[in-house]
């Protein structure tokens, strides 16, 4: 597991090698979990990696712009270890 400090940071990281998958929160310094998602989509490693997006935020608005970025999935916080790790699990096959 990498971690990273921001949206930039986890960019960054991804461009020099390349994640299975990728959990990344909505609201992040620097880089927002939906413009992450965005840009790792644009990369030729990560046009099919698993994505998925942590956040606090419920509305319909902001899961519509995540799937629109490439998304795999949502997940809202507070949330469950074992449903993260379940999550995690079953996007990766």
């Amino acid at each position: 597991m990498v971690e990273a400090v921001d949206g930039v940071d986890a960019l960054n990281k991804a461009k020099l090698q390349t994640f299975e998958c990728v959990v990344t929160d909505v609201n992040m310094p620097n880089k927002d979990g939906i413009t992450l998602i965005r840009d790792l989509r644009a990369l030729p490693n990560y046009k099919f990696i698993p994505m998925l997006m942590l956040t606090t935020e419920s509305g319909m608005d902001k899961k519509q712009q995540g799937k629109a970025a490439g998304a795999t999935g949502w997940i809202v916080k507070p949330f469950n270890p074992d449903q993260l790790l379940k999550t995690i699990k079953k996007v990766l096959g």
